[in-house]
């Protein structure tokens, strides 16, 4: 990972982390995820990234779409 990417959004729900991706790429905001989850016992959460660059963007678009 670059260091100048950044997490700003971490879930346990997978479909939240896939919709909040999907939401920033329809804004032309690169984000990535990592996906902690424990395959075995099933708990873990996700973690989205972006740039630092488009964190303060990133943010307010999840916070309008009620996902912060």
């Amino acid at each position: 990972m670059e260091p100048n990417w950044i997490k700003i959004y971490t879930t346990n729900k997978p479909h939240e982390i896939e919709f909040a991706k999907s939401i920033l790429a329809d804004e032309q905001i690169d984000a990535f995820v990592i996906d902690k989850k424990d395959s075995s016992y099933i708990f873990g959460e996700a973690e989205l990234y972006v740039t630092e660059e488009n964190a303060t963007k990133a943010q307010l678009i999840l916070t309008e779409n009620d996902l912060l």
